[in-house]
């Protein structure tokens, strides 16, 4: 099915990603999952290219699209080749950067976003604790004041983008008897006495993006670091998040659309039993569902990123389009191995890389249990 949210500018816009993608990420692939880490050189040519900056106001080097359109042909590009590549630039400009621009001071926007669209600063969001999963009401993250600073004790974990951030959203108690709101968010930079990186962790897949324990060990900030309104974290977290979902749920099809038209060549092409494998017909139904299951998908995510362009996407719309795309794309990318056969096991395969990074997608930006809880409390339930 044609797909209709895009306009000429978009088109053109896609084109740009594809020649950056071409040009700066696609050759140095395999020495990204080598070292397990986005080298700052290919964060610089992305801040030249002008690909980081979307959300960012002109006047301190963005582009203030005001159009999440434009967001999603780039993380649809990402995905293609990779969702780490996808996960990791999301953080940065689809995540972190509401953050920085609405929560923020005119001196602190002067100091940090000039570097943040260069790709000289970049960004991560320290939500997860090691006891504390989606249940963020309960963060043992605290942070107190002291005289005109806040002093912050916690770690975090399975942070993106961990051990190469420059500025760090971290979530913390500001109250402790207080629930979900007594959470507040603070800046934390890079060189912070007592801001400490743990190991880069071994994960299942996505191995180009760094993902890492943060520990705050008296880390002191200063008062105007925190973001936002003092207590009202939680509400500042629930306001930013359908777009991270969204922006996942764009990722998600992609990623496996990706995957499923390489299969589709593959299957046209592979012979067994004197016949392509794809045209038996157990093969060819099951080939028809998954385009289905796609299109069907598609169709729902594409009307959702329309209506967060027009800043209209319900959390709970959010919330489907999150856990639906998880669920579509992990589905596709695990039959797509099984006609692999065999070769669909070999890390040389797409396929299988796919397979691996998929998994996640059904647990971050709130796992699918908690999506399913989000939209059955819509139902009254």
């Amino acid at each position: 099915m044609k797909r209709s949210l895009y306009e000429e500018t978009h088109d053109s816009f896609r084109e740009s990603v594809r020649g950056f993608m071409a040009r700066h990420v696609v050759p140095v692939h395999d020495s990204i999952i080598a070292e397990r880490a986005i080298p700052r050189s290919v964060w610089k040519a992305a801040g030249e290219a002008g690909l980081l900056g979307l959300e960012v106001p002109e006047e301190y080097g963005g582009s203030e699209a005001n159009d999440f359109r434009f967001n999603a042909v780039f993380l649809e590009e990402l995905a293609k080749e990779s969702m780490a590549f996808a996960s990791s630039f999301s953080i940065q400009g689809d995540i972190v950067a509401p953050y920085l621009v609405k929560l923020t001071s005119p001196e602190q926007r002067e100091r940090w976003l000039p570097g943040y669209v260069s790709g000289d600063i970049l960004g991560a969001i320290a939500m997860t604790e090691p006891a504390v999963g989606s249940d963020l009401a309960n963060l043992s993250t605290r942070a107190v004041p002291d005289g005109d600073s806040w002093v912050i004790n916690g770690s975090k974990t399975y942070i993106t983008n961990g051990l190469s951030a420059d500025l760090v959203v971290v979530a913390a108690k500001t109250d402790r008897d207080a629930g979900a709101k007594g959470i507040s968010m603070f800046a934390v930079e890079h060189g912070t006495e007592g801001f400490v990186r743990g190991k880069k962790l071994d994960k299942v897949g996505q191995p180009e993006s760094d993902t890492a324990e943060l520990f705050f060990e008296d880390v002191r900030v200063p008062k105007e670091n925190l973001l936002g309104k003092l207590n009202h974290g939680f509400f500042h977290m629930m306001t930013f998040l359908p777009q991270e979902r969204i922006a996942a749920a764009v990722a998600n099809l992609a990623h496996a659309r990706q995957t499923f038209d390489e299969t589709l060549a593959y299957a046209k092409d592979r012979v067994a039993f004197g016949q392509p494998i794809g045209s038996m017909q157990y093969n060819k139904f099951l080939l028809a569902e998954l385009i289905t299951e796609l299109e069907t998908a598609q169709a729902f995510v594409d009307a959702a990123v329309v209506q967060h362009a027009h800043r209209e996407l319900s959390a709970v719309d959010a919330a489907k389009a999150k856990w639906w795309s998880a669920k579509v794309q992990n589905r596709v990318i695990d039959a797509c191995v099984q006609l692999y056969g065999g070769a669909g096991y070999m890390n040389e395969i797409r396929a299988a890389r796919a397979w691996k990074d998929a998994r996640v997608t059904r647990i971050w930006a709130g796992s699918e249990e908690i999506m399913k809880e989000i939209i059955g409390r819509d139902l009254g339930l």
